[in-house]
Parts: structure tokens; sequence; C-alpha cells
């Protein structure tokens, strides 16, 4: 998949899925790379970033296999960011489809047109 892509994608994604709950990093990674392509390099730069930037807060909790592990909470800027993101996504998306279905149609047609 094209890298950039995936990082236009990520800090929504990353966002989405600590709405339902607070998430160690490795976890996000596990559940990311479930369905896209990414690095635990990848994710941990842009969890820093969401936490300098007010997005995120951490916190430390015993874990009953190893270290304790560092989870990550959305704040209400988070949850803000990830509604207004989340809609754009949305928007941009349905755009895109829109514009591939058409161009995708036409060159189609034209193809068949030329073969035949």
């Amino acid at each position: 998949m094209n890298i950039q892509f995936k990082k236009g994608v990520l800090e929504l994604l990353v966002l989405s899925l600590l709405i339902d709950k607070d998430r160690y990093g490795y976890e996000l990674v596990e559940e990311i790379s479930g369905h896209i392509d990414i690095s635990e390099g990848t994710i941990y730069p842009l969890l820093r970033r969401l936490k300098n930037d007010g997005y995120v807060d951490t916190y430390l909790q015993e874990s009953q296999t190893g270290p304790p592990r560092k989870y990550y909470k959305l704040t209400d800027v988070g949850k803000s960011s990830q509604d207004l993101q989340y809609k754009e996504w949305v928007d941009f998306t349905e755009s895109v489809n829109n514009i591939l279905r058409t161009t995708g149609e036409d060159s189609i047609i034209q193809s068949n047109e030329i073969a035949t």
C-alpha cells in the first residue's frame, strides 16, 4: 500500500481505536497491523506527537506478563479531533470514490471500444 495513504489515515485510526477504551502502544500496533501493514516504529512517534498536541494522556498500569505498560487515553481535545477527522475522512473518501467510479466507468467503456 502507498505509504502516503497510510500516513494520512494513521492518526484517525489511532484516535478512533482510543474512543472505546484505553490501549497500550503494542496493542494499537497489533490492531492496526491486522488490517494495514505498519510497524511499531510508525506508531510510537505518532503517539508522542498526539501526547504533545494534547490529544492523549498516558498512564502506567501493571501487567500480568511483564513490566508495566504505558496506556494511552483520549482527551476531550482528542475526541473532538477524532470526530472532525472522521467526518472529513467520510467526505473525502466519498468524493474520491465518486471520481474513481466516474473515471473507472469511462476507462472501461473506452477500453472496450478500442478492443472491438
